[in-house]
This record gives C-alpha cells, structure tokens and sequence, in this order.
C-alpha cells in the first residue's frame, strides 16, 4: 500500500508543511509519485518517518538525523540499540532536570497568601517560597517586583491553578511548535513569545519588550530556568529565546 501526504501527517501526528520540508532536504523523500506528481508514501517510507520523529524528539539536528539513518554500516538492530540507549539517557536526564524545575517557581510565586493545604493542592511537593528570599535581593527595588507583590497577594487557591494550566498550555504548545520545526523568527513562534509576555503582564506586572528580550536571556543563562523549559523539550530555552527577541524587534522596530 501507499498513502498520500495528509494520510501520512495525519499518522504521525507531523504537518504537511513538515513531511515537505523533509522531502526538499532528501531526509525522507516518497517512493513514489502519483500521474498527477502528488507524493505516495510507503510502508517503507512509514517506517523511515518513525526513526526520524524519534531522533527529532530526543533533540537532533535534521542533519545528523540523515547522517544517523544514511549510514550504510547500520542495521535495523542498531538503530534499536542505540534508541535503547539514548532512551534510557534521556530517563535519567530527565529525572535529574525534574529536580530542578522546583528553582523555576521564583518566578511565579512570590506573595501566596495561601493556607498550608492549599499550598500542597496547589504547588505539591514544591515549597513556593524556597526562593523568595533571592527574588528579593535580585528584584526588590524595582517596580515590577512591587507590581508582582500587589497582585499575588490577593490571588486565591483558583487563581493560581489558573496560572498553572495556562503556563502548561503554552507550553504544550510551543513543545508542538518545535517538533514541527517551527524557526524561533516564524510567525507562529513569535505569536507565542507574544503570548508569553502577555501571561506575564496579566498576572504578575507590566513586563515591556525590554525586560522580556534580559528575561529571554535569563532562561538561558540561570540553570535553573533553563531545565524549567528544556525538560518540556530539550532546547526549549533557546528557541524561545530566539523568539522572544525577534518578537521585540518586530514590535519595537
């Protein structure tokens, strides 16, 4: 059997816009073509897709990718062991960076004013005042650190679920974003930086361009916000850093 491009994106859960762009770089290009020149995919070809989905989830080039899957001296067997091996990595990557997300709740919950059971409800195992006091001394001169305390000082048990399942929103989104290969200056990458610093604005303080654009950079260099985002998909932190600044630039040029 063979199947189209939109049976196949369908299947592997990719875009058309993708399967594309894979075809144009010769990563994986149909066996075969229609009489009107539309593109026909393989069980083969199927086959091919899958180890290139998995490398790409494990946070590989496209072109190491096709060096990977292009190796004459590699066997199906192979490919098993080294997926074996790179899967068990990444467990154990995973696990550490789990560790550290906790450092990434200085920036979201300064002044709860929330009981203990709540807490728990809310934050789970994660003290949400570990780093209060470091956010102080790195911020507590400036206006937005005022703003942010105004504002979460009155927020309930409710509204900080809210902001938990709109920062878990964002960032399944922009996790698909990536997968689909989507550059840090598309469109649909700086519409997400966008909404991220609207997310700020709502419900912490005015966060300018400005500020966003040394945020970005922050998520790079502080460790701890850099496995905040990368344990959502490795290299989140700089895509998104890329996309914050050409967000600012399109906004403030």
């Amino acid at each position: 059997m063979n199947y189209s491009v939109g049976q196949v994106a369908g299947f592997a859960g990719v875009t058309v816009r993708t399967l594309h762009h894979y075809d144009d770089i010769g990563l994986l290009v149909p066996s075969e073509r229609s009489h009107a020149g539309h593109r026909r995919y393989s069980d083969t070809d199927l086959d091919r897709l899958q180890q290139i989905l998995f490398y790409r989830q494990l946070g590989f080039p496209l072109d190491e990718v096709a060096a990977l899957l292009d190796d004459p001296d590699a066997d199906p067997r192979a490919h098993l062991r080294r997926q074996h091996e790179l899967l068990t990595a990444r467990i154990e990557k995973l696990q550490k960076m789990a560790a550290a997300v906790e450092h990434a709740m200085e920036a979201r919950t300064m002044g709860l004013k929330l009981t203990p059971e709540e807490r728990f409800e809310v934050f789970g195992d994660n003290d949400p005042e570990q780093y209060a006091e470091e956010v102080e001394e790195r911020w507590g001169d400036t206006d937005e650190y005022a703003d942010s305390q105004r504002r979460t000082a009155s927020y309930t048990k409710e509204d900080w679920k809210r902001i938990q399942a709109e920062a878990a929103d964002w960032g399944e989104r922009y996790g698909a974003l990536m997968a689909a290969d989507e550059p840090p200056t598309g469109e649909a990458a700086m519409t997400l930086a966008e909404e991220h610093r609207q997310h700020i604005c709502t419900w912490f303080y005015e966060c300018s361009y400005e500020i966003h654009r040394c945020l970005g950079e922050m998520y790079v260099s502080d460790e701890r916000f850099k496995a905040f985002y990368d344990v959502l998909r490795p290299g989140l932190a700089e895509h998104l850093r890329d996309a914050i600044v050409a967000n600012a630039a399109r906004h403030t040029s």
